[in-house]
């Protein structure tokens, strides 16, 4: 197949000798760890809307206030133009990613439950800062620890996810993270209706519920088990293996026990992870998993739409009220989206939802580019058709990305790579989408302001950038074993000449 397929008949291990049968203990861990997408997608959600809301932008923000107040209902591309404000959006994922580098080293030392425990406290603690904020340093703290409470969380649970999962069933159960994150920005939503009309405190009760879901993942996490690939990784291979007996349903389980401990011996013999994925023979991991996939999800321009809709919406002309609807109604277009993916990610695969939803996606961008063009002007009010059509449009693009690179940009990077650079990897994951996710935040409303219309003509232009990547170098990973998805490097037709055949070296 062009642009990335692979040999079916390829020399797999012991895949076709793993057992397992669906239990509720196994429902009950991947249930609970996926709770740490919902505290991503409740800032997600939560921080447009209160940069929305009269009350915020009076206390922290007069000169916006005063901004909005004079064009309420008018087209102002630069309405929203404001560093600081978008500082406020952005310094939590600049957080996130700095703390990635620490939540690498405790997810592979302690484990994957340890970081998610960190995760839930950190987010927590910022929770209640942003609540009791009465000026902007008390706001960009509490933002801080919002974000090294994500980037924890975000470094964990897709690992978790993917290595509690048998191969046939984990592409849906790790969207479970992407499908709690898509309810989180829903539920942030619904309490941004509320609250909006909550004088003058309500954005301090939104920002305050984000101690909600901390909570619940906390002490979820305490009943959660660690997975058997990091406790064969720390040693402990008999707790590994009663593990893995509970997960998995039955006691056969030697022949995936016996390859996560030739995965662990790998692992061990790697002083450097960091260093290790910088060599040849980690080349796709490293283009596709660590660097491509990551950012280019922040580049379909979807988190610019999470983050300031309600804004986007407003400086389109509608009012805070019905900003704060349209994008209700594009979070529950997300949600959606992902349960479709979920239910037919694994039957279909992971190239067809990326290629086929980045059509639709090219041209919902080139539609809302075209039709904010002819409309363009300083000052003019957009009419109630038009405004209906742009949020039809959007909510089309939200259901392409729900099913694609929303959940997509998540699961695929943690298939891709070997257990002895995984923990590495999914903190380069972390980190790069977290650097993007915050350049795009500190970014767009200043590039609305310039650009215009002709932002999103920018963003088609990404997608379709993107989604050659996708067709020509991303095999697909349907149903293939965790532990031998680097299997497929060696029939891939541009990948097969960077992987070494022969066993990995100390480095």
């Amino acid at each position: 197949m062009a642009g990335g397929g692979f040999n079916e008949n390829r020399n797999l291990k012991r895949a076709h000798l793993y057992e397992y049968k669906t239990t509720s203990y196994f429902i009950f861990a991947c249930l609970v760890a996926a709770m740490g997408g919902s505290l991503f997608g409740y800032d997600l959600g939560v921080s447009g809307g209160v940069t929305s809301m009269d009350d915020f932008l009076k206390e922290f923000f007069p000169k916006i206030y005063r901004r909005k107040q004079a064009r309420l209902r008018e087209t102002d591309y630069c309405k929203y133009d404001n560093q600081l404000l978008t500082l406020f959006t952005s310094s939590l994922y600049f957080a996130g990613l700095i703390s990635t580098f620490g939540a690498s080293y405790l997810t592979r030392k302690k484990g994957r439950r340890a970081s998610i425990l960190v995760g839930a406290v950190s987010f927590f603690l910022g929770g209640v800062i942003n609540a009791a904020s009465v000026n902007i340093p008390m706001l960009i703290i509490g933002r801080i620890f919002l974000g090294a409470g994500i980037g924890f969380g975000n470094q964990a649970v897709p690992l978790y996810l993917s290595e509690m999962s048998p191969a046939e069933h984990r592409g849906a159960v790790n969207q479970l993270f992407q499908l709690t994150t898509c309810l989180g920005i829903l539920v942030a939503n619904l309490i941004n209706y509320g609250t909006e009309k909550i004088h003058p405190w309500g954005w301090r009760l939104s920002l305050g519920l984000a101690t909600v879901p901390a909570t619940m993942m906390f002490v979820g996490g305490l009943a959660l088990p660690e997975t058997p690939n990091s406790l064969v990784e720390q040693g402990r291979l008999e707790e590994a293996k009663r593990v893995l007996v509970k997960v998995r349903g039955t006691p056969n389980v030697d022949a995936e026990f016996a390859d996560l401990v030739e995965a662990s011996d790998a692992a061990r013999a790697i002083k450097h992870p960091f260093r290790n994925l910088l060599q040849r023979k980690n080349r796709p991991q490293l283009v596709l998993g660590a660097l491509g996939i990551p950012a280019f999800q922040q580049l379909t321009g979807m988190n610019s739409i999470l983050f300031y809709a309600p804004v986007m919406f407003q400086t389109l002309g509608f009012g805070s009220g019905a900003s704060l609807i349209s994008s209700l109604i594009t979070s529950g277009g997300l949600v959606l989206a992902t349960l479709i993916s979920m239910v037919l990610v694994d039957r279909f695969g992971r190239r067809t939802f990326f290629l086929e939803a980045g059509v639709e996606m090219f041209c919902c961008m080139v539609i809302v580019a075209i039709t904010l063009g002819l409309k363009f002007g300083e000052g003019e009010q957009l009419s109630k058709a038009i405004g209906a059509f742009l949020v039809f449009i959007i909510f089309l693009f939200v259901l392409a990305y729900g099913r694609s690179w929303g959940p997509l940009g998540w699961l695929v990077p943690s298939e891709l790579f070997p257990l002895e650079t995984r923990s590495a990897g999914q903190s380069m994951v972390v980190c790069v989408n977290l650097l993007f996710t915050a350049l795009i935040a500190q970014c767009f409303l200043v590039s609305l302001c310039h650009l215009k219309y002709g932002i999103f003509l920018l963003f088609a232009g990404l997608i379709f950038i993107m989604s050659s990547f996708i067709y020509f170098l991303l095999p697909e990973t349907k149903q293939v074993p965790i532990e031998e998805v680097y299997l497929l490097w060696k029939d891939h037709w541009f990948w097969k000449k960077y992987v070494e055949a022969d066993e990995p070296t100390s480095v």
